[in-house]
């Protein structure tokens, strides 16, 4: 299961870890490799060691250059006023009703933290499932922010399936389902949180992506996975209670997943956080949580990592 896991983080299109070697590392900062190995040392420079070979996570040379430059006469710069990472319905509705200020930018769990760790957005959703501990976004956020003073509040925990047509043509009744009855499987992008759950479930029953008939073009939020399935493009794919819920579509319950908001401390205090946070304490956020169906919202807002 772990094999597959990382074998899937390494592929996805946008990494979060390009690695250098010592001599490529010197390279991009324009010193000496000498001076690199002076720097790892005094463990002054991001790195980490595998089998014996010290390597170096770009984004986290970039980071530590950036915390180490000095603007004389201005602040460091605010991240823009975004909410990157996954696609939640309910979290999208909180921003719209919410008048917070906050935009959406929907990419993917992977893709959302390594724009909150490249200063490109404030705040970001996810729901990166840890084959290793069975844990949720605890793992991915310390990879990517080694260092870096990260807190990650709970929003929901929520329930993932399978989102079928109406009725259950097929009779899918579990993921090994998807590849006997040679189902039309619409997938999320590889940075996508439910993709990553997809391929471990695949797993634990002894599939592969490989192994479904997977249309062409995965698509980038729960609810285009729910009308591409409403609209007989696909026979199922992977996605909240909630999506099947909003389109009168069956769902197939296999797994309960908890969605967290990653912040930096610096932003957390933030009238844009605030105002959203505030905003899902309200009824009437709790009476959407309801309606929507899958949710469980009765720890939002307690914090399940504070990087130290």
């Amino acid at each position: 299961k772990n094999t597959v896991y990382c074998r899937f983080i390494q592929a996805r299109g946008r990494s979060l870890s390009q690695l250098m070697t010592t001599r490529e590392v010197a390279g991009y900062l324009r010193i000496k490799e000498r001076k690199v190995y002076d720097l790892l040392r005094g463990k002054h420079i991001p790195s980490t060691r595998v089998t014996g070979k010290w390597l170096f996570p770009k984004h986290l040379i970039d980071q530590w250059v950036a915390d180490g430059t000095e603007f004389p006469d201005r602040a460091m710069p605010s991240p823009p006023p975004v909410l990157a990472g996954s696609h939640d319905p309910l979290l999208e509705w909180s921003l719209n009703e919410s008048g917070c200020g906050l935009a959406l930018m929907p990419g993917g769990s992977l893709d959302g933290l390594e724009r909150l760790a490249a200063g490109e957005a404030v705040i970001c959703g996810l729901h990166v499932f840890d084959p290793e501990s069975g844990g949720y976004n605890r793992a991915a956020v310390e990879r990517t922010f080694k260092g870096l003073d990260v807190v990650l509040i709970e929003w929901a925990w929520r329930r993932q399936g399978l989102v079928l047509a109406p009725d259950n043509p097929l009779g899918i009744a579990g993921v090994q389902d998807l590849a006997a009855k040679k189902a039309r499987v619409i997938a999320r992008q590889p940075e996508a949180g439910a993709q990553i759950l997809l391929q471990y479930l695949l797993a634990e029953a002894g599939l592969a992506m490989a192994d479904l008939k997977v249309l062409d073009h995965p698509v980038r939020s729960e609810t285009d996975l729910g009308l591409a399935v409403l609209e007989g493009k696909a026979d199922a794919g992977l996605a909240v209670a909630s999506v099947a819920h909003q389109f009168r579509l069956d769902f197939l319950d296999l797994h309960q997943e908890r969605y967290d908001l990653a912040v930096r401390r610096r932003d957390f205090f933030e009238a844009p956080v605030q105002a959203l946070l505030a905003f899902a304490a309200s009824d009437g956020f709790a009476t959407r949580a309801a309606e929507m169906a899958g949710y469980d919202v009765s720890g939002l807002g307690r914090v399940v990592y504070n990087a130290p």
